[in-house]
């Protein structure tokens, strides 16, 4: 939407720096990116666990959309830190949603799809309707917070729920994300590793999901269902992500790398979903994916001097 004022919380990660940068370089948007910790200095900084400063911040800037990266994503932190993944994955998507109808803005709150279960998921994938049941602290408060922002829906705000499965992409550091920190394991054939060749994951990459987000902050409010679903449709276990990129790399065997073909288990273990597929046949009738290939983007990707 020309003209519109963009927000991007979390504007530091690996999915916030792409969609930050997707509409910046679509040129028709004044962007604001917000930062907690970061160092970058092109960034404002924000604590949006601080209700009132929140408040007066989005008050100041006005936008029309505000794109809500900013979570706790990591699974294992969050079964150590609950009290603060709690409030960051749900209580404040829930205060950003009580704005979005205050100051007049479009709220899109990225989830994931570690809020169903993964055990027997519907011929084509899990649909936005499809009942939720998460196994592990992360995947239930990105639930809770999803239920906040569909009841502040239901009240009157403009807001929308996006799920995401496991993300790759341009990051700074291989370890910023679950896939691109597969290369680092790959590449270190002097430790030995278990990899998990179990769980079935759909790797989407951020920059498709920043191209689909500006192409629909040109669409009316009116025409979007509360939840949509984006993903890729190729499916990999990590080992077999692994495998790809020992190949990309010209890695001969990878006998340091042992894959583990059973649910994890034992003390600290954190419950991780078989298969959480989502389908995107809702989204597909507003607008296109146009989905990158796996393989291809990352034999570019590599090949060009990524990490």
């Amino acid at each position: 939407m020309s003209g519109s004022k963009i927000v991007v919380t979390g504007a530091s990660g690996v999915l916030g720096t792409a969609v930050h940068k997707a509409f910046e370089k679509a040129l028709r948007y004044e962007v604001v990116g917000l930062k907690n910790k970061s160092i970058a200095s092109h960034l404002v900084q924000l604590d949006l666990t601080d209700k009132e400063a929140t408040k007066l911040k989005l008050e100041e800037i006005q936008p029309t959309w505000v794109v809500h990266c900013a979570a706790e994503r990591r699974p294992d932190v969050a079964e150590k830190d609950q009290v603060g993944t709690q409030l960051l994955n749900v209580e404040v998507p829930g205060y950003l949603a009580e704005l979005a109808k205050a100051i007049n803005f479009t709220l899109v709150y990225i989830s994931t799809d570690y809020v169903f279960d993964g055990r027997s998921p519907p011929p084509g994938g899990y649909t936005p309707e499809s009942p939720t049941n998460p196994l592990q602290i992360y995947g239930q408060t990105k639930r809770d917070g999803e239920n906040a922002v569909l009841q502040a829906r239901q009240q009157g705000a403009r807001a929308v729920v996006l799920r995401v499965p496991v993300l790759y992409g341009p990051a700074p550091n291989n370890a910023d994300s679950a896939v691109n920190i597969l290369v680092d394991v790959v590449r270190d054939q002097s430790k030995e590793s278990h990899m998990d060749d179990y769980a079935i994951r759909y790797p989407t990459n951020v920059l498709d999901i920043a191209s689909f987000l500006v192409r629909l902050t040109d669409l009316k409010f009116d025409t979007l269902p509360p939840i949509l679903h984006y993903s890729a449709n190729e499916s990999f276990t990590k080992y077999q992500m692994c495998k790809i990129f020992a190949d990309i790399l010209g890695l001969n065997g990878m006998n340091h790398m042992k894959p583990v073909s059973t649910p994890p288990t034992g003390a600290g273990a954190t419950s991780r979903p078989y298969n959480c597929h989502l389908s995107t046949t809702e989204t597909e009738k507003l607008l296109p994916l146009e989905c990158t290939g796996f393989r291809t983007w990352w034999e570019e990707y590599l090949h060009d001097g990524g990490k």
